[in-house]
This record gives structure tokens, sequence and C-alpha cells, in this order.
């Protein structure tokens, strides 16, 4: 009989292109299938159902924030009457082939090993013979959990205990009653591995009404939807703020608007918020009608939402009809957004590239639309994939239709079939080409001059997060953290080991562009912030006059002071003239003296707008000492355009520490 037990709940991460784990030094969203498994442990623990006697610990652990140590848990497995049990728990498709290789690893040294998610429990629920990979886990003797444990997890841990472990354990036809499940628990040696340490996530419901061809959800967790009760929720939500300095959510739902009981949800979180004084907030996913719900969005912004997720897939109703997406109509988008944004949340849309009726013209044309008449602000873009578990993947397999063999792909951003109107490759330098046109430069401009001013550091911060991911990481969002870390030793089989050197000369290269990425970066959101930050009314419109001008390349501190005061004078008559404003009191003119002063004040910089006119300056001065014409250069303009730099760089990075720790304080008061 077994005096401990061990076990360890493993999310595992997945392979890069060139076989190894991806792990960052600070992740993004903590994973929610780990913390409801380690709510389901912690509960069969705590009512000693597997013996009174029994010893347990239980380790959480992240790989995408932190390596899996094999060597270790084997070494420990072998403790005398212990019991190890490894959970490789939310596996999807594109992280099997590193669980997989994780699980062969355990079992080759005699450990129980089982595997769930909605991959294993995907192709379980759709396809009539079990795939290559299923197999091979049989034959490694990993076993299999499809669908979901509430309920069920001593039952499999105590089949472990005494070695009776089934090959197969599949629930998928009786979906659990999670009204009253144990909740999730924020696994606290995690919490400081996040960028956002305040964050965690949630499932307030599971399953979908909706029947989208390309989604898993349907056929795992089914159409019809179970809820978590809301006073558990609540409890939970109470608890952590005061346990765990938990404030911030993500509700993996996914579609919070069809939760029966939201109204009661946002009623408690409101009373949270109002009666409590506990600055919750919470963003969550839903559908493109949610707006139309009555007091839906209202009480969601009382509630404490910050942002809705929603898929509108494709602005084409031909490939809306092909993926079974009726419900979403491209007619009512833009007062979608606009419903929302009034509110106070901010919208982060899903597109997906690769329908049958998209064309490189016609997905150019699209994202334009997007950008132009939707007013889409944060955009999250994805290759369509027949995901295994979703209606596409089935048909696809049962017409016998060729698909990428290796599961690493299946994440949304590989080509895992060919497009009938798209060569190869083409499809994905498409895909790579509008993530980068719709994360330019003079499109993140637009989207934050369209924000709120209360909204604007929320927008402001999630564009740092995607540029770092495309642009540093180069990766998706949704997939990428910050600072890649990785282990030499820690590559896919399929790729050589690489030597010391060779590993130790590619790390040091891609640590460089990471740093040099990092600069490029802050440059670049401090021209978007110069360009967009708010200002007072009479310098908001001083500064449209001169961008007529042509000081954008020569800078506004070169024009005369005359100019500038008749620049001042053009943007009043324009103020007192419009409809928009109210005016109080009369708008006074700067004098020529004032404005002198501010033309030659270092710290005087609320009319730039951008760092054109310095860069070109600092071109000229390479200029010059590269043809060796040093007696032209300009000691007096380097030491002030040095100087601007510096202030203005300095502002930016305490502007936005200011909202980081303002925000961090605010929630936790």
């Amino acid at each position: 009989m077994y005096k401990r037990l061990k076990l360890y709940l493993i999310k595992p991460s997945k392979y890069d292109d060139e076989g190894y784990v991806i792990r960052h030094w600070k992740g993004v969203l903590p994973s929610n299938t780990l913390a409801c498994l380690l709510g389901l442990a912690e509960d069969v623990k705590n009512r000693k159902s597997l013996g009174a006697d029994l010893k347990w610990q239980i380790e959480p652990i992240d790989e995408t924030v932190e390596r899996v140590n094999v060597k270790k848990i084997i070494r420990e497995s072998r403790r005398k009457n212990t019991k190890t049990i490894i959970g490789l728990v939310g596996v999807q498709s594109n992280q099997f082939p590193r669980a997989f290789d994780l699980g062969l690893a355990f079992r080759n040294a005699g450990i129980d090993v089982l595997i769930g998610g909605f991959h294993v429990s995907g192709v379980t629920a759709t396809l009539p013979e079990p795939p290559l990979e299923i197999l091979a886990l049989r034959e490694a003797g990993i076993t299999i959990i499809a669908g979901e444990v509430e309920g069920r997890l001593e039952i499999i841990l105590r089949d472990s205990i005494n070695n009776q472990l089934h090959p197969i354990y599949n629930f998928l036809n009786t979906p659990p009653d999670i009204s009253q499940a144990p909740m999730p628990i924020i696994p606290k040696k995690l919490s400081n591995r996040y960028a956002i340490r305040n964050l965690a996530t949630l499932d307030c419901g599971r399953g979908c009404p909706f029947q989208c061809s390309f989604c898993t959800v349907i056929n795992v967790q089914g159409r019809k939807m179970r809820f978590r009760s809301v006073d558990s929720i609540i409890q939970m939500i109470r608890h952590n703020f005061y346990e765990n300095k938990i404030s911030s959510y993500f509700f993996t739902d996914d579609n919070l608007a069809r939760h029966q009981h939201w109204e009661s949800l946002f009623d408690s979180l409101i009373d949270l918020r109002e009666k409590e004084r506990m600055n919750i907030s919470f963003s969550m996913q839903v559908d493109t009608q949610s707006y139309r719900i009555p007091n839906f969005i209202e009480k969601a912004s009382r509630a404490g939402c910050t942002q809705a997720f929603i898929g509108v897939e494709s602005v084409n109703e031909e490939n809306l009809v092909a993926a079974s997406k009726t419900q979403n109509k491209t007619a009512n988008f833009k007062q979608l957004i606009e419903t929302y944004l009034k509110a106070g949340i901010t919208t982060h849309l899903g597109y997906i590239i690769g329908f049958p009726f998209d064309t490189q013209e016609s997905i150019e044309s699209n994202v334009r639309f997007l950008k132009s008449e939707i007013g889409a602000q944060q955009t999250s873009f994805f290759m369509l994939t027949p995901l295994p578990g979703s209606e596409d993947h089935k048909h696809l397999v049962s017409r016998k239709v060729p698909l990428d063999a290796d599961l690493n792909n299946f994440d949304s951003f590989h080509e895992t079939f060919r497009h009938s109107r798209m060569n190869p490759r083409a499809w994905t330098q498409l895909y790579e080409n509008t993530w980068r046109n719709f994360y330019s430069l003079e499109n993140i401009k637009e989207i934050l001059r369209n924000t709120p001013r209360d909204l604007y550091w929320g927008v402001f911060m999630n564009l740092i997060w995607y540029k770092n991911s495309l642009q540093v990481e180069n990766g998706h969002p949704m997939l990428h953290g910050f600072f890649r870390l990785k282990n030499r030793k820690e590559r896919r089989s399929i790729f050589p080991l690489e030597s010391r050197w060779a590993y130790g000369k590619r790390r040091a290269l891609e640590i460089w562009k990471t740093l040099t990425g990092w600069a490029k970066l802050a440059v670049e959101m401090e021209e978007a912030w110069l360009a967009t930050r708010h200002r007072g009314v009479l310098e908001e419109r001083v500064l449209l006059e001169l961008k007529h001008l042509h000081s954008k390349t020569t800078g506004w501190r070169n024009l005369r002071v005359s100019e500038l005061q008749n620049i001042y004078r053009q943007a009043a008559m324009v103020l007192e003239k419009s409809q928009t404003r109210i005016l109080t009191q009369r708008i006074r003119i700067p004098s020529r003296f004032s404005l002198w002063l501010k033309k030659w004040n270092v710290f005087s910089n609320q009319l730039t707008f951008s760092r054109l006119p310095m860069i070109s300056f600092w071109k000229e001065t390479a200029k010059y000492i590269e043809q060796g014409k040093v007696y032209k250069l300009k000691l007096h303009r380097i030491i002030f355009t040095s100087l601007q730099e510096i202030i203005l760089l300095t502002r930016f990075v305490l502007s936005l520490l200011k909202q980081i720790v303002g925000t961090f304080s605010t929630e936790m008061r």
C-alpha cells in the first residue's frame, strides 16, 4: 500500500518550427485547465477518499513558463512507498507531439501517465476509428481521458493507485454537471511567471449553442451549455481578491453572452465593485449578436468588463455561410463595435484567413474594410485549420483529403491543407502580410486616435503585447510571452541535437535580436504615443494645423514665432466657431515672447507629434561625418536634439510605468 501520492499536473507547451520547446520568462495567459484540475485534485485530497493516511503532493506545471524537469521527476518517483502519476492536461492538437514525448519519457520509467484535452477528446468524439497517434498512446501504455473529469477524477486516481488503470476513460457522452463542482485553484507558485500578476482565467460555463464548422467546442463540450453556480464564482473571486491579489479575469467561456445566468453574474460583480469596493475587471468572449441582448453590454460595463473578444471570422458573407456562421452579419459589425465602445468596452476581433472563397485580393480588400469601415481596434488573425474534433476535420478525413501529418502545425498559424484558391506558401505569406499591415505604425496611430481617453492606455498596452509577439518573438500573440527561454537538450527528436558551440552561437544571436527588437519596438511605440497622446483642446487643434504644413519633417521649432502665433490664431478661430465645443471663456493666444520661450525650452514638447524632424537631423549629421565635413556640424543643435530625445523617451517610459503601477494599485484597492 502506498503511503505517498505525487500527482504532477503538466500543461505541455509545443515545439517551434526548429524543434525547441516554446517557453518564456513571462507568460501572458494562465491555463484555466491547469487551475481546474488543481481544484479537482485538491478536492479529492481534502475528502481523503483515497485513504485517510495517504500523504499528497500536487505539483502544477505550466510548461509555457516553467521547465519540466523530467529527470528529477523520474528520480523522485523511485522513492519507497510512493506512487507517482503524471497528468498531461488540456493538450491541444498542436501540443500533442510535445505531450507524447513527455509521456513516453515517463512511461519508459514505469510511471503512470494520463493524457486529456481537446485533441484526444476531439478525435474520440468525431472519428469512427482511432488515428495513428491514439494507437501510439495505447501502445506506450498512456491512459487516454476523453471528456471532462468533474466527479470522475477520484475513480481514475484510485485505479492508478491500485495499478488497474484502463487504456481509455470516455466521458464524452455524459458531460458532468458543473454547477456545484469544485472551483479552479490558482497555482500560487506560478503567479510570478506571468506578465500580469493579478490576472487569472476562469470558465463560468462550458459548451456553445452554435454550429461553427471549424470549432471543436461543440463536439468536446457539447452544444448544451452547462454553468457554474453564480454563488461559487463570486465566492472564488472574493477569495482570490483578498488571498491571492487577483483582480482581473479572462472568462474562458466560448460565449458568455449565452450563459443562462449572465445577468445574475453581472449583478453580483456590480455589487462587488460598487458595494464592497472591489475593483474587479474582466474580459470575455461573446458572439456578434450579443449587442442586441437587452442590458447585456450596459451591465457588463458596470460589472467591470474591459474587453470583449468577438469572432467575426470573415467579412465575406459566402465564407460565413460555408462555415455555418450564419449568425454573423457583416452589415452589423460596425454597430456591434461602436455599441461596446460607447459602454467603455474595447473589442478584440477574431478573423480567419483561408475560407473557401478567400483569395489574396479579397483578403487585402477585407482587411482594408476592417480598418477603415468597421473601425476594428485589436484583431487576431488565424489560418483556417481543420482542428481534430471539428466538423471541418471530420469531413476532410472522411473524404480522404490530404492533411499535414505533423500535428505540431495544427495551431492555426500554419498551412495544414491545400487551399483551392491560393498556392502553397502564398497563403502563409498573405497571412503574415495581413498581420504586418494591420499592426503597421500608421494603423496603430489610427487605432489610438479613435480610442476614448479612458481606454487609451489599456489599448496601448495590448498593442505593445501584440507588436512584441510579432516583431520580437516572431510568433502569434496568443502563443508567445516575453523573452524566450530555451534548453539545448529540449529539442524534438526529429531534429539533431546541436553542439554546445553551435547552440551557444545561435542563442547569443537570438538574444541580441530580442534586445535590438525591444529597442526598435520602444522607438516605434514612442512614435505612436507622440502622435496620439491626449493634449489640451487648443493644442490638439494646433497640431492639426501643423500637420498641414511641412513641419512634420522640419519640426515646429523651425517655424518663426510669428508663423507659430498665426497657427494658434487659426486654431482658436476654428474652435470658437465649432458647435461641438462649449466655450466657458475666450481662448487666449500665447504671446510671441511665450512662444519664443516654448521654442527654446527643451522640456516643452506638447507640440512634438513625431520624431521625424530629429531623425532627419541625425541623418544629416551622419552624412556630414561620413563625408568628412565636420565643420558643418552644429554642436548646439546636436546637444539640443540629444536632450530632446532623452526627455521624450523618459516621459514616454514614465507615462507607461505610471499607467502600469496605477492600474495595478487601483485594482488592488
